[in-house]
């Protein structure tokens, strides 16, 4: 394989343990040991990451741009999501 074919990699990184991983970026690499090794080399250069992940990118399942509408569109007619469906029991605090 080319240099100039390699799948394209997502990389996400944690900052913290108990954070969720953020995206920072992406990159090209043959495998995804290879691609590991790229993403600490050129994200995770400074301190303060704990954990990477790697995804190739043709992997990931997006929404497209015409799916704004419908798909998210909110659901009215589930009123037990909303705070006032339920009732506070008498003698809790601190809810």
């Amino acid at each position: 394989m080319r240099k100039d074919e390699w799948p394209v990699w997502e990389v996400f990184a944690q900052t913290k343990w108990g954070r969720p991983h953020e995206h920072c970026g992406s990159l090209h690499a043959p495998d995804k040991e290879i691609a590991l090794q790229n993403a600490r080399d050129v994200y995770a250069r400074r301190e303060g990451v704990k954990s990477l992940w790697v995804v190739r990118a043709d992997a990931i399942h997006a929404t497209k741009l015409e799916d704004q509408g419908p798909f998210f569109d909110a659901i009215d007619d589930t009123p037990y999501r909303h705070p006032q469906f339920y009732k506070t029991p008498r003698g809790v605090k601190d809810l």
